[in-house]
């Protein structure tokens, strides 16, 4: 459920944040008059989608739990953490650049700050933070390939959406969508076994003791 919350408000807030910054950096600073109370709004949701993956992070973890290997748990949760801190970086400035403004419009425009904060969030948020999204998505993914706790097409799915992350920005800033879509599939799938897995260890403890009312609600 962490991982899910962490997809939707992060897709959430980077379509508001897509439609509303123009993906050039020369252009003028009219869109943080137009769409300041949507940048805004996209911004907020940015701290609780870090919250919900972390619990994601637990997850995972959790999930490969004996099996996890040293070598590549270190840099998948590495990379996990420079992603957040990178989103979260980005995310501030963001913040200060529609804060600042609103206090006085003119006098952030026309000084050097409102230019080095965009190019600045620029390469943090799609240079960096996105690549160590792929590569999160790539050990992760070579976990997964050595322990079998996840299906090779899930695997193959990461390493496909991975290589996006680290070579697809460069064709178009949507590519970073693919992130917390990928995120909300691997949620989805793990709910499912879980479930099934709690459904299969119920209807085995119980054995032929189970009532037909017992089995309905199983069922």
């Amino acid at each position: 459920l962490a991982g899910i919350a962490f997809a939707i408000l992060m897709i959430v807030s980077l379509v508001l944040i897509r439609i509303s910054v123009p993906e050039r950096l020369d252009v003028s600073g009219q869109w943080l008059e137009e769409y300041a109370q949507r940048i805004a709004f996209a911004i907020g949701l940015i701290p609780f989608a870090g919250i919900a993956f972390l619990w994601f992070l637990g997850v995972i973890r959790d999930r490969l739990g004996d099996f996890e290997d040293r070598f590549f748990s270190t840099v998948f949760f590495g990379s996990g953490l420079l992603y957040l801190a990178m989103t979260f970086v980005s995310a501030a400035i963001a913040a200060s650049l529609v804060n600042i403004y609103s206090a006085g419009p003119y006098a952030l425009l026309e000084t050097p700050t409102y230019a080095f904060n965009r190019v600045f969030m620029y390469q943090v948020t799609n240079v960096y933070g996105q690549r160590m999204a792929g590569v999160f998505m790539l050990s992760l993914g070579t976990i997964w390939i050595r322990t079998k706790v996840m299906p090779r097409s899930i695997t193959f799915l990461t390493y496909g959406l991975a290589l996006v992350q680290l070579l697809g920005l460069n064709l178009s800033l949507w590519f970073s969508l693919a992130f917390p879509g990928w995120v909300f599939v691997i949620s989805v799938a793990i709910l499912i076994f879980n479930f099934r897995q709690n459904k299969a260890q119920v209807s085995d403890g119980m054995g032929d003791e189970v009532s037909p009312a017992e089995k309905t609600l199983i069922d």
